[in-house]
C-alpha cells in the first residue's frame, strides 16, 4: 500500500505560532535526514490523523508532497495531546533507497487458536514482544512480520531466532541472548492438569 500526503513549508516558529496552527487544524512537523537540510513543515490534521490510525503507515516508506516536491520518508516520532485525540507534532526522516534503515516492524500472530498449548491444554498466549527492531533497505521493508504459533505447546516459548524473516531483513539485537517473542502460559486446572488430577483421584 502506498501512502502520499501533503505538506507545506512552515515559516513561523515558536510555541505561540505552533499553538495558532493547531487551533487552525494544522500539525507542525519536521522532515530531516539523507544529508539534506531539515525543513519545518505543516500537515493537515484530519489527513494525518486518519493515516496514523492505519498500522501500515507506521512501518512503511511513505511520500510527503511538500509543495510539489516529493520526499520519500518514514515516520519517526508522533507527539499526542495527553488526553485528547489530537496530534501535536510529527517527525519524518528522509529515506535513501541505497542505504539501510533501522526501524520497528509490528508482529502479527497467527494460529494461536490451533496451537497445542491453547487447543489441547487450555493455555493462554502471552505476547512478550509486539514489534521487532530490524534493519533493511527501504525496498525490503515489510509492513509486518508473521509469528506462527501453530506448533507451540503450553509452558514453551517462541524466540526471535525462530522467526522467518522476509528476504533482506535482519534483526537488530540489543544485548545478548535470544529474546522471547511469545509464550503459552498454562492455566491451573485445565488441559493436562485436569487429566492428571482425574488419574490420581481414588475410585469411588
Amino acid at each position: 500500500m502506498q501512502f502520499t500526503f501533503a505538506a507545506t513549508k512552515r515559516v513561523e516558529q515558536g510555541t505561540g505560532a505552533s499553538r495558532r496552527l493547531r487551533r487552525a487544524g494544522v500539525i507542525p512537523g519536521i522532515i530531516y535526514g539523507a544529508n539534506k537540510d531539515a525543513i519545518n513543515v505543516n500537515f493537515d490534521h484530519n489527513e494525518l490523523f486518519h493515516l496514523l490510525r492505519n498500522e501500515k503507515f507506521h512501518s512503511s516508506v511513505v511520500t510527503a508532497d511538500v509543495e510539489g516536491s516529493k520526499e520519500s520518508v518514514i515516520l519517526r516520532a508522533t507527539q499526542w495531546h495527553p488526553f485528547r485525540p489530537v496530534v501535536l507534532h510529527l517527525d519524518f526522516q528522509r529515506v535513501d533507497a541505497s542505504q539501510k534503515l533501522h526501524t520497528k516492524v509490528p508482529l502479527h500472530f497467527l494460529n494461536a487458536e490451533v496451537s497445542p498449548g491453547v487447543k489441547l491444554e487450555g493455555g493462554i498466549v502471552s505476547h512478550v514482544l509486539t514489534d521487532l527492531d530490524v534493519t533493511c533497505l527501504p525496498a525490503d521493508l515489510p509492513e509486518f512480520i508473521e509469528v506462527d504459533l501453530k506448533d507451540l505447546s503450553g509452558g514453551h516459548s517462541l524466540h526471535v531466532s525462530q522467526l522467518k524473516l522476509p528476504k533482506g531483513v535482519e534483526v537488530v539485537h540489543h544485548g545478548e541472548g535470544d529474546p522471547v517473542v511469545a509464550t503459552i502460559l498454562q492455566v491451573r486446572g485445565s488441559g493436562t492438569d485436569d487429566a492428571a488430577g482425574e488419574a490420581a483421584a481414588p475410585a469411588a
